[in-house]
């Protein structure tokens, strides 16, 4: 079983900067890739940012490329979502996803583990 803790949510103005994330526990984390979605009210999840095991290769929703970067340290067993120029339409629950594949994945469907959610509120 993997567990998913994610942190640094909070509320933000326009343009502002946050960075969240999710610290990885459990052994069979290891050898997965990672992924980030968000969930604003009435909507459903949606895909933000993926990263395979290697952190060598990264997709981005539309709605965020060049604003928001996903890393990862594999050693600390962390996935960070970096989200610059923030805008009120980023407002949502973020939460951490892993998957036992090595490939990533922009599919909520491909992922088997799930973190709790952290919101992330931006002011206009």
């Amino acid at each position: 079983q993997v567990q998913l803790v994610e942190s640094g949510g909070g509320l933000v103005q326009a343009g502002g900067s946050l960075r969240l994330s999710c610290a990885a526990s459990g052994r069979t984390f290891s050898g997965g890739a990672m992924g980030w979605f968000r969930q604003a009210p009435g909507k459903e999840r949606e895909f933000v940012a993926t990263i395979n095991w290697s952190g060598g290769t990264l997709y981005y929703a539309v709605s965020v490329k060049g604003r928001f970067t996903i890393s990862r340290d594999n050693v600390k067993n962390t996935v960070y979502l970096q989200m610059n120029s923030l805008k009120p339409e980023d407002t949502a629950v973020y939460y951490c996803a892993a998957r036992r594949f090595t490939a990533a994945s922009d599919s909520r469907d491909g992922y088997d583990y799930w973190g709790q959610g952290t919101q992330v509120t931006v002011s206009s």
